[in-house]
């Protein structure tokens, strides 16, 4: 057990009081024999009750603190409180009658639609119904659906057949029926019935029979009467330029351009470059789309009016599209329309095997090759290399999957190799068109196109063969197609119609 000591050392300015434990006594008395004025003295020992029960376990000490601190534990539960419940006085339950008083002056019934309170009972003034009473009027929201008629959608909602058929009538006479978008929604109003075995006469109904038009039929001394709702519309075209980058189609969408524009875009330009080699990255794509927009801020695309390309090197291109003698294609800014007839390349990739005599790799023996191929890799589209009709579409035993194409005037083309087929035969199909896609089907050793040309039946080599015909504007129709892309130009870039 340690001792506790306190000494003082007094002089000049005070005296300093120090506490040691005994086990520094014996530091003390050399400083008691040098320093006279050190005055020692011992202070009484404590009871110790209080004791750390984490030191000294086993000893005396260590075991009076344990008792000491069951002690006080013990006298803790012994004078806690009791929880039992304190009896108390309870009023009576109220009786129904004032039960129901109670809650009727409370906020409780208005939540349950304040059907409580004092009931009274039935007297001689009380004439009993003989049918509860209709709402004068009801109104519903009804929507068109695809391939829905206009009239059955009223008969749905509570309208005569009779009178459905007639409002059919009278809509019709105003807005076509057939350019109503599926999904429209319209506001009906029902009114009073004349007894409950009669549907409901038609009070108002309201939609948007077009983008520009809004109608409303209502009745107006007991006739329903048509009243169109114009809608002012800015159809101010929408123009976007941006820079091509690493992918002509991900740049044109993410610039705004919608997907239908970006498609008919990339068409338009495949008709007079090839999209893989002929544009570079920092080529910049210039589109102009059909746009309108009412003041209510509600706007649609619509068809892709102007193409341009603008490129870094090489030719620039301004293409519009045009009308001429009932067929629309796309017109240089020279008035030069599309190409047809000229034998475009059918596939994008080199030619890796030409016309003429060549010793076949599966056969091993040297014959006549009656085309060229074409090194492609698997899966890439085959194009028609031009405006014809499909003769033959399927399997040809070594050629495998083949499809043969007549274009007039006794020259025709055939593809083989295919890893499947698009093209059905007799069906008519444009120059560009996807008629198939590229395979190793039949003798071949990997995947390419083989690519024949025939005239009058006979194989000729393909790269002999160019014949070209272009559509030409002139006079008064070259100077509208100039005004019209002049127009159009003028637009400003990434402007928009301002409600």
């Amino acid at each position: 057990m340690y001792q506790r000591y306190d000494f003082g050392i007094g002089g000049g300015g005070g005296a300093v009081a120090l506490t040691l434990d005994r086990t520094f006594g014996s530091a003390l008395a050399p400083l008691r024999a040098g320093h006279p004025s050190v005055a020692v003295s011992r202070r009484p020992r404590n009871p110790d009750l209080l004791v750390d029960l984490g030191v000294d376990i086993g000893s005396r000490r260590w075991w009076r603190g344990l008792a000491s601190c069951t002690a006080l534990c013990t006298a803790a539960a012994m004078l806690a409180p009791d929880m039992a419940s304190i009896p108390g006085a309870s009023p009576l339950p109220l009786a129904d009658a004032q039960w129901d008083e109670a809650r009727a002056l409370a906020f409780a019934p208005l939540a349950y639609g304040a059907d409580t309170g004092s009931r009274m009972a039935a007297t001689t003034a009380v004439e009993p119904l003989e049918h509860s009473p209709e709402r004068a009027t009801i109104d519903l929201l009804a929507t068109l659906g695809r391939g829905d008629s206009f009239a059955r959608v009223l008969e749905r909602s509570g309208v005569g057949a009779a009178e459905a058929a007639q409002v059919a009538a009278m809509v019709g006479a105003v807005a076509s029926l057939s350019g109503i978008n599926p999904g429209t929604p319209m506001d009906v109003t029902l009114g009073r019935r004349a007894n409950r075995h009669a549907a409901r006469p038609l009070e108002r109904l309201a939609f948007r029979a077009r983008f520009d038009l809004d109608l409303v039929v209502a009745r107006s001394g007991g006739r329903l009467q048509v009243r169109p709702l114009p809608i002012v519309v800015d159809d101010t075209p929408l123009r976007i330029q941006g820079r091509v980058g690493s992918s002509l189609y991900l740049s044109a969408r993410a610039a705004g351009i919608p997907a239908k524009a970006v498609g008919a875009y990339i068409r338009a330009l495949s008709g007079q470059l090839s999209l893989d080699r002929d544009i570079g990255s920092d080529d910049r794509f210039d589109v102009i789309v059909a746009h309108r927009r009412t003041q209510s801020g509600e706007a649609e695309s619509g068809q892709l009016l102007y193409a341009g390309l603008d490129r870094s090197q090489g030719k620039d291109f301004q293409l519009l599209q045009w009308t001429l003698g009932g067929r629309t294609q796309w017109f240089e800014a020279s008035g030069v329309g599309k190409t047809t007839g000229s034998m475009s390349q059918p596939v994008a990739g080199t030619i890796s095997s030409g016309f003429g005599m060549r010793r076949h790799p599966i056969l091993g023996f040297s014959r006549m090759h009656r085309g060229i191929d074409f090194r492609a890799g698997y899966g890439q589209p085959i194009y028609a290399a031009t405006e014809g009709r499909v003769t033959a579409a399927g399997w040809a035993g070594g050629y495998g999957r083949q499809v043969r194409i007549a274009h007039g005037g006794g020259l025709g083309t055939s593809y083989s190799h295919m890893s499947r087929i698009v093209a059905q035969s007799g069906a008519t199909v444009r120059q560009g068109q996807v008629i198939g896609y590229v395979g190793s089907t039949g003798l071949s050793t990997g995947p390419h196109l083989h690519y024949e040309l025939y005239k009058d039946g006979a194989a000729i080599n393909p790269r002999s063969v160019r014949f070209v015909t272009r559509s030409l504007l002139e006079g008064g129709e070259l100077e509208a197609f100039k005004a019209r892309l002049n127009g159009l130009l003028a637009v400003r870039s990434g402007s928009r119609p301002v409600g």
